[in-house]
């Protein structure tokens, strides 16, 4: 994922860094790569938490930041991090200019206890992402059909273009086994390949048509991508008469 607006709650306990080496790197978009992460003290988290990361120079100059983790809680020890390249970026431009296999970085994590969804806290839940907030979205709906949970989960993820839409094939493989799992694509800057995709901004209209796809008021709402995607998502819910109570939102910075 992008680099996070980490102004959300985390655990009272504060985790120490460890390291964690770079055990494979797969090109997810033109912009996102996937690294997976084999952390020194393999840890437990929830789907939507997050880890930070921390780069140290030569001459002892370090930078953090923070990244949602795609894998689900389910998956095993090594952990998933979609990272999109940024402009300028100085951890994502390290990520995919200079990181290679067998790596070693620091990490620190779990943490976030907002933003997450266990199988118990059950359904049906709304997710919607934008570009890279797709990524905690992703650990849900991972955590999900690993568990084979039954509660209704409805995504609708908005991309720039077709090649843009973050684990694509995986999603469309997931709601095509009608396992409760719905999801809308939308694309915003070119003329969709497909039907069943959307090419606009997401929008009260389509919130309502998952909505009635899922087929039930929702208890849970997850948004998350850039601020003025999340502003326009989130009003395009309460728009509906959801409460604003059961929206919770993650935002990621430039």
């Amino acid at each position: 994922m992008t680099e996070l607006d980490t102004a959300r709650p985390a655990k009272s306990k504060k985790q120490p860094w460890q390291k964690a080496v770079i055990l494979a790197i797969e090109s997810r978009t033109p912009r996102i790569r996937s690294f997976f992460l084999a952390p020194e003290r393999p840890f437990s988290y929830v789907a939507g938490q997050y880890v930070k990361v921390r780069l140290t120079a030569d001459d002892g100059y370090s930078a953090e930041r923070s990244y949602s983790i795609a894998s689900a809680p389910d998956s095993g020890a090594v952990i998933e991090l979609a990272i999109e390249e940024l402009p300028g970026g100085e951890v994502s431009g390290y990520f995919h200019d200079t990181a290679a296999v067998g790596d070693t970085l620091e990490i620190r994590g779990p943490l976030g206890g907002h933003f997450i969804w266990r199988t118990s806290d059950g359904g049906p839940i709304l997710l919607i992402g934008g570009g890279s907030g797709l990524v905690p979205l992703m650990s849900m709906v991972r955590h999900r059909a690993l568990q084979k949970s039954t509660a209704r989960m409805g995504l609708i993820l908005s991309a720039i273009t077709w090649d843009d839409v973050l684990f694509r094939d995986e999603l469309l493989d997931l709601a095509q086994a009608q396992t409760g799992f719905e999801v809308k694509l939308t694309v915003t800057r070119e003329a969709p390949s497909r039907p069943d995709v959307a090419s606009r901004r997401v929008d009260s209209a389509m919130v309502k048509e998952m909505l009635d796809r899922l087929g039930a008021a929702v208890s849970g709402v997850f948004v998350c991508g850039s601020n003025p995607f999340v502003e326009a998502a989130a009003n395009a819910v309460t728009a509906l008469g959801i409460d604003p109570k059961i929206v919770r939102t993650e935002r990621y910075g430039e």
